[in-house]
């Protein structure tokens, strides 16, 4: 017997997991991409991808989904990939 609020905390659960999933996957997409850009030094490119790579960090930040010290560490290190590559 499973009481109510444990069936309706269950279906919360699933909603909640299935958004994580699809963002943290939107992270993922973009993050790679970006270095995608990179290694094929295409810089020009890479440069306007950088403020989407930091909208999704910083959206993912918000959520919980990464810690904000996470999203500040890739943004500083994803900023000096792209320099170190000139």
């Amino acid at each position: 017997m499973i009481t109510q609020s444990a069936k309706k905390a269950y279906r919360q659960n699933l909603r909640r997991r299935a958004k994580n999933v699809q963002r943290k996957s939107t992270l993922k997409k973009v993050l790679k991409n970006y270095k995608n850009l990179i290694a094929a030094k295409n810089l020009e490119a890479a440069k306007n991808e950088l403020p989407k790579v930091y909208k999704a960090l910083d959206k993912a930040a918000k959520v919980n989904l990464i810690k904000d010290n996470k999203s500040s560490r890739l943004k500083s290190r994803l900023t000096k990939l792209s320099e170190s590559r000139k």
